[in-house]
Parts: C-alpha cells; sequence; structure tokens
C-alpha cells in the first residue's frame, strides 16, 4: 500500500493534479482523503486544498 500526498492554493489546481495522477498511473485507489484549510494573514485569506490517495 502506498500514499500520494496533493498539496495546491486552488481547487481547480488540486482537481488537475489528482486527475493527472490517476490518468497516468496504474494503479488500484483504496480511498481519497480532501481537505481544505483557510488562515488569515494580515488582510488575506489564504486557502490550501489538499488530498490524499491511498492505492496499490
Amino acid at each position: 500500500m502506498k500514499v500520494k500526498i496533493f498539496d495546491e492554493e486552488h481547487e481547480s489546481d488540486l482537481e488537475k493534479s489528482v486527475n493527472d495522477f490517476l490518468e497516468h498511473e496504474n494503479i488500484e485507489v483504496i480511498d481519497i482523503k480532501f481537505q481544505t484549510a483557510v488562515s488569515i494573514f494580515s488582510d488575506e485569506q489564504i486557502f490550501c486544498f489538499s488530498a490524499m490517495i491511498i492505492y496499490y
């Protein structure tokens, strides 16, 4: 069993990264975990979109 972790600033970038990985790898996906985090730095909101793929 292996894991692959993705971390992007925009949800569309995360979607593309995950889809590219799934398209180009010959794997059996066991599970995909998704998480969103947000923080505030000065007046700016910073988002973090991440996913972890558990696979064989």
